[in-house]
């Protein structure tokens, strides 16, 4: 019995959401423990920096190969295993002795977090059918996924401070455990996929392609895009991509079939994701240091400063996006949203020394967080909606992926920018930070030529029939809608 249908929905939807949020948790916790740990433990500036840079590697890089084995091997079973690896992977890192072994326990934790996101979104694609039932699931995984980053640097910077900084790590184990024993109860036993086989190949050279594209870029932010390693890492990522997409053509079973593509309204969504990841991981990196470096505020009140956004973002997925996505349907929805992320970087590109966080940074924060909640719920939608059950979580990791390399290759981009910008302004922080938020308005622009152009009014019309049930709103309704799509 699909879960949209039972009693236990609402538990299982929150046990779903909750894996993710430990993840988004475990994103931005650190950070704040970052000087912390290098005291402690005596780690230079090099290796301390491996403690973002190895998780964030093998999570983006194996983000498909998870959703694949998702698919392949059961989707309640990887999402046990994948939580079970990352409290040990947690644990270990608790206990760490050394720079060493606490960078391999990262290394570890990313490599179970590629396991439990694409795992855990596609049970939640798989549960709840297409309609308002999904619209609603998936609006509740963004704005999970939005409080998870925030919430992890308020608890990193409360850990920290009164139980120190193995506390962040060994908090998961406890959250993992709970969920472990929940899972059984809550969630459906679902079946292997059918005896397809596992490309590996094609697992292997996409998991390089993109660990060399995600080292490269955060290589070449940290030494230079002129240093060997990354000029070698950013030329093999190309390389090992055409290679792949080669090897998908060959082979009777790909491991990215070439169907999910053959929508027009997916393939919008899959680049407009792409560049929404850009602006958002951007907009986050560089209000905080404007607001730590510019006017002078603690870790824990940058973070503090940015819980408006995060309410905003849930208010808007939970009680807004679904109903506004039966009324206007996906494209005219993204188009806002999109709208919504371009106002607020316009808004930020106008910071200044002294300009104060109320007039300055905070209306800049909540047009971009209406357009995050109203568009992030809406692009999952349309690129989950119509894909095969047995393909769902690959979808979801493609998904996940999508934000993850568009946020690794924004922030790589607008940073250096940024970094140019200010050396030719004598230093001036503010004016390298005013660049990165105009460019982000110029992406948020592409995004919304991308989505005009590729999403098409049929696209529109079958989505709304999905989200009224096909019969609930009446045909001149849908055409009113449709035009204004």
């Amino acid at each position: 019995m699909p879960l949209t249908r039972s009693r236990r929905s609402t538990p299982a939807l929150a046990l779903i959401c909750a894996a993710q949020f430990v993840l988004q948790l475990d994103f931005s916790i650190v950070n704040v423990a970052l000087p912390s740990v290098q005291r402690h433990l005596h780690m230079p500036p090099a290796e301390l920096q491996w403690l973002v840079t190895g998780y964030a590697l093998t999570f983006g890089s194996l983000l498909l190969v998870g959703g694949r084995v998702a698919d392949l091997l059961g989707r309640r079973r990887l999402l046990v295993g994948g939580l079970a690896s990352f409290g040990l992977a947690s644990l270990a890192a608790g206990l760490a002795q050394s720079s060493l072994e606490l960078i391999i326990a990262r290394v570890l934790q990313g490599a179970a977090g590629a396991m439990v996101s694409p795992a855990a979104l596609s049970l939640l694609t798989t549960t709840n059918a297409e309609g308002p039932a999904r619209a609603r699931a998936l609006a509740i995984w963004q704005a999970t996924t939005a409080a998870g980053a925030t919430s992890g640097i308020i608890a990193g910077g409360v850990l920290t401070q009164y139980l120190g900084w193995r506390a962040i790590f060994l908090v998961n184990p406890i959250l993992v455990t709970v969920m472990l024993v929940l899972v059984r109860r809550l969630l459906p036993e679902d079946a292997p996929g059918g005896g397809r086989r596992l490309d590996v190949a094609g697992a292997v050279f996409s998991t390089a392609a993109l660990a060399c594209l995600i080292f490269g870029l955060s290589n070449g932010q940290q030494h230079g895009f002129g240093s060997l390693a990354t000029v070698v890492a950013l030329g093999g990522a190309p390389a090992l991509a055409a290679v792949f997409l080669v090897r998908q053509h060959r082979t009777p079973e790909p491991m990215v079939p070439w169907s999910l593509f053959a929508d027009a309204t997916r393939r919008a969504a899959f680049a407009a994701m792409v560049l929404m990841g850009a602006i958002v991981a951007g907009y986050v990196y560089f209000v905080s240091l404007y607001l730590q470096h510019v006017e002078r505020y603690s870790p824990l009140a940058a973070g503090l400063s940015i819980v408006p956004a995060t309410v905003t973002v849930i208010l808007t997925t939970t009680f807004g996006t679904r109903r506004l996505l039966a009324r206007f349907g996906v494209k005219a929805l993204l188009l806002a949203g999109l709208a919504g992320l371009g106002a607020g970087q316009l808004w930020l590109s106008r910071v200044s020394v002294g300009a104060g966080y109320a007039t300055a940074v905070l209306p800049g924060l909540i047009f971009t967080a209406l357009g995050v909640g109203l568009a992030f719920p809406t692009a999952s939608i349309a690129i989950t909606t119509g894909v095969q059950r047995s393909e769902q979580g690959l979808a979801g990791a493609l998904f996940t992926t999508a934000q993850q390399v568009g946020g690794a290759v924004g922030l790589a981009l607008l940073a250096t920018v940024a970094a140019g910008r200010s050396a030719a302004a004598h230093s001036s922080l503010t004016a390298g930070y005013r660049l990165a938020f105009l460019l982000s308005a110029g992406i948020a622009i592409v995004a919304t030529a991308i989505v005009a152009g590729g999403l098409s009014s049929a696209s529109c019309q079958e989505e709304l029939g999905r989200q009224t049930g096909g019969e609930s709103m009446p045909a001149r309704e849908i055409e009113a809608s449709l035009r204004k799509c």
